[in-house]
């Protein structure tokens, strides 16, 4: 039970990957494609976290409703 290590890692990845990114378009000069990446990669993330509340809420119901 409880969240794999491996999701957190790939999580953190991302955001090293995308600030990376952000600092380098951000030297130089082209803002708003790192304004882009950085979206993109809140977005994925995002994705991410609702697809393990959706396990999370789908395991509670399973608790609650002894299927």
């Amino acid at each position: 039970m409880g969240i794999d290590v491996d999701i957190i890692f790939k999580i953190a990845g991302v955001g090293i990957v995308v600030a990376f990114l952000h600092t380098i378009l951000d030297q130089v000069g082209k803002k708003e494609y790192a304004q882009w990446v950085t979206l993109f990669g809140f977005i994925y993330i995002l994705f991410m976290v609702a697809s393990i509340v959706s396990d999370l809420f789908g395991k509670i119901k399973s608790v609650f409703l002894f299927q």
